[in-house]
C-alpha cells in the first residue's frame, strides 16, 4: 500500500495566491466580459493603456506580466473593434505604438470606475491594517517596494 503524500496543496503559497487571485478576479470579470465582451488580457492591456498612454505591445508584456503572444491576440481584437489604434514607429518600422481610441478611452474610464469600485468591496471586508499589509505582503512577494 502506498503512503499517502503529505504535501498541503489547499496551504502551499503558490496555490493559495493563485486561488486567492482567481476568486478576486471573477466580480470584476463577469463586468468586462458582459459590458463589453473583453478577455482578461485584454482587459489589461487596455487598462495600461489607459494608464500609462502610448507603449509598445511589448512594454506591455513586460509591465503586465504577460505573454506577448497573448498581449499581440488581445492587441489584435482590441484594434478590430476599434477600442485601440496602432502606429508604425518613424524610427524603427519593426516597433508599433498602441493608443486607446477615443472609444477606447470609454470603456477605459467606465471599467476603471467600476473596478475602484470593486477594489473597495473587496477591501471592505478587511480591517485598514490587515489592507495595509496585505497590499504591502504582496507587493514585496511581486519583487516591487511599496
Amino acid at each position: 500500500m502506498t503512503k499517502p503524500d503529505d504535501f498541503d496543496l489547499q496551504a502551499f503559497l503558490p496555490y493559495l495566491l493563485n486561488q486567492a487571485a482567481e476568486e478576486a478576479s471573477l466580480g470584476f470579470q463577469k463586468v468586462y466580459k458582459d459590458r463589453y465582451g473583453l478577455l482578461r488580457s485584454e482587459w489589461r492591456v487596455l487598462f495600461h493603456l489607459g494608464i500609462f498612454g502610448r507603449l509598445t505591445a511589448t512594454e506591455i508584456g513586460a509591465q503586465g506580466k504577460v505573454h506577448k503572444t497573448k498581449v499581440s491576440r488581445a492587441v489584435q481584437r482590441l484594434a478590430d473593434r476599434r477600442l485601440v489604434k496602432r502606429a508604425r514607429s518613424e524610427e524603427d518600422r519593426r516597433v508599433e505604438w498602441l493608443e486607446l481610441t477615443p472609444a477606447g478611452e470609454k470603456v477605459y474610464r467606465d471599467l476603471r470606475e467600476v473596478a475602484q469600485g470593486y477594489e473597495g468591496s473587496l477591501l471592505a471586508q478587511l480591517s485598514e491594517a490587515e489592507m495595509q499589509t496585505l497590499k504591502g505582503m504582496l507587493l514585496k512577494l511581486a519583487g516591487r517596494t511599496n
